[in-house]
């Protein structure tokens, strides 16, 4: 028991411990949000269906602008780099991901020539960006 003069100390507080908690998920939020980089395009509209989950080694995204010019993730490269690297990454990781991303006023053969590349690496997990829907 405790004398008169001391408080006794049966609880524990744990508002350190939330503190803690709140500060590392500010961190984590802040941290995942600049992670995500890319090339700001305007995508076309999509359907409402869900799309397939995409499972296995990271994927890459391929994105033309409205220029015409390609990125790789977000370094700009030519056809012909584009499909160096690209098989670069396919003697690491056999058959990865790959999303091609192209603004809604690009010429379409430029998509093509991006198409034609991943074909010709042989990459079948090919996705397509598109915005959802609105309304």
């Amino acid at each position: 028991m405790a004398s008169d003069g001391e408080k006794s100390y049966d609880d524990i507080n744990v508002t350190p411990m939330v503190d803690l908690y709140l500060v590392l998920l500010l961190i984590f939020i802040i941290m995942t949000t600049a992670g995500v980089q890319g090339i700001k395009v305007d995508l076309p509209k999509g359907s409402k269906a869900p799309p397939k989950e995409l499972t296995g080694p990271k994927g890459r995204a391929v994105t033309v602008n409205n220029e015409g010019k390609i990125f790789l993730d977000t370094i700009p490269v030519s056809i012909e780099e584009l499909e160096q690297k690209l098989a670069e990454h396919k003697t690491k990781h056999e058959d990865f991901p790959i999303v091609v991303r192209g603004d809604r006023s690009t010429q379409y053969q430029r998509i093509m020539d991006v198409l034609d590349v991943i074909g010709k690496i042989g990459l079948t997990k090919i996705g397509l960006a598109t915005q959802g829907p609105q309304g």
